[in-house]
């Protein structure tokens, strides 16, 4: 299976093997999302070998769209009808699909989505108290994001725990998964489902990011606009890009706010602490969804590599039975339990992988053995 994400500025190549094992992967520049044909072919046909199928990361599957699906023209053509709603990133997504696609015509390609794991979320969770002629015109509701990294967790979760649970309790856990990356959300997972995440009808919803400012007060934004004379687009650009850790810090790296944090820097000790706090009644709320909680997982680049972010989310949810060994948590390696000895609820660190995710769900569309 050869796996594709386009994020940002790059696009990511991953071939894996029958056994989910990595036989090549390449990140290719992509500036403005257009990947240099050439380079493209080189990457395809030598850097990582042949492929039997095509599995692309899809930001955005709307209403439509709520399982992994063969692409063909008319799917192609109702994926560019999605780009309103996800107008950052579902463009560079579908550049990479037209790319490949012209790089390997006729490979069977499958089209997995970030929204599709929360599309089966209770209404009661996915709608806004907002006019039925908004939402019934617009198809509004709390689309979530990350799926394809929760969806991992839900299968990767109780393989690492079921030998401190046993089998049967394992498939019914209720986990919270954190995706802290520059972007992070959290999911509420039961039974293997989404019913609950704090990205909503955008990216922009929930946790405090990277340089996304999070959940705020909509009055607020309303007032800004009238105080600071903004246009929506600078709101907008302000809000996605000049926000959370960097507009508190003065960056957006979780790695330099610690450091800072540690040396005694205010701004970046009040930025770590909002990010925490904001984690913290996350995930109290998550296990309010599902009614208790049995494993808290860290993932993404900061959740897997930020014991900090781990220990001081741990310290405020002993009332939940969180907590972590300190030992462990610092020198974790790979997909490992760092729970403390005894504690009713099991805390775990899992390595993202989103590629084979998506390889699973496009083996399953295309009906080969997984």
């Amino acid at each position: 299976m050869l796996v594709v994400n386009a994020g940002s500025s790059s696009v990511k190549l991953s071939l894996l093997g029958p056994g989910d094992e990595t036989l090549g992967s390449r990140d290719l520049e992509a500036p403005r999302s257009e990947v240099e044909p050439g380079e493209l072919r080189a990457a395809l046909s030598s850097g990582l070998g042949e492929a039997d199928a095509v599995g692309h990361r899809i930001v955005h599957g709307g209403a439509r769209f709520r399982d992994p699906v063969v692409i063909d023209a008319s799917v192609e053509a109702a994926l560019h009808g999605l780009v309103d709603l996800a107008p950052l990133h579902q463009p560079k997504s579908l550049a990479a699909l037209a790319a490949v696609s012209r790089a390997l015509p006729g490979l069977p390609a499958v089209a997995c989505f970030d929204t599709a794991f929360h599309a089966g979320m209770p209404d009661a969770a996915a709608t806004y108290a907002l006019p039925v002629a908004w939402t019934g015109r617009w198809g509004i509701r709390r689309y979530g994001f990350h799926g394809l990294s929760h969806a991992w967790v839900a299968r990767r979760a109780p393989e690492v725990v079921q030998s401190a649970t046993g089998a049967g309790a394992a498939r019914d856990m209720r986990i919270v998964s954190c995706h802290l990356g520059a972007g992070a959300s959290l999911c509420a997972i039961s039974h293997g489902r989404s019913v609950d995440t704090t990205m909503g009808f955008t990216p922009l919803e929930g946790l405090v990011m990277a340089t996304r400012s999070g959940t705020v007060d909509p009055g607020l934004l309303l007032w800004l606009l009238d105080r600071e004379a903004l246009s929506t687009d600078e709101l907008g650009h302000a809000l996605e890009h000049e926000s959370g850790l960097l507009g508190l810090a003065g960056t957006a790296d979780m790695r330099l706010v610690l450091t800072r944090a540690a040396s005694g820097d205010q701004a970046a000790r009040l930025a770590l602490d909002v990010y925490l706090h904001r984690l913290r009644a996350g995930i109290a709320a998550m296990t309010a969804a599902l009614g208790g909680l049995d494993v808290l997982v860290f993932t993404g680049g900061v959740g897997e590599h930020a014991a900090e972010v781990r220990a001081g989310a741990a310290e405020g949810l002993g009332f939940l039975g969180v907590a972590i060994d300190p030992g462990l948590n610092a020198g974790v390696s790979g997909d490992a339990e760092i729970s403390a000895a005894g504690t009713p609820v099991r805390t775990a660190v899992l390595h993202a992988r989103e590629d084979v995710q998506i390889a699973h769900e496009t083996r399953r569309v295309l009906g080969a053995a997984d």
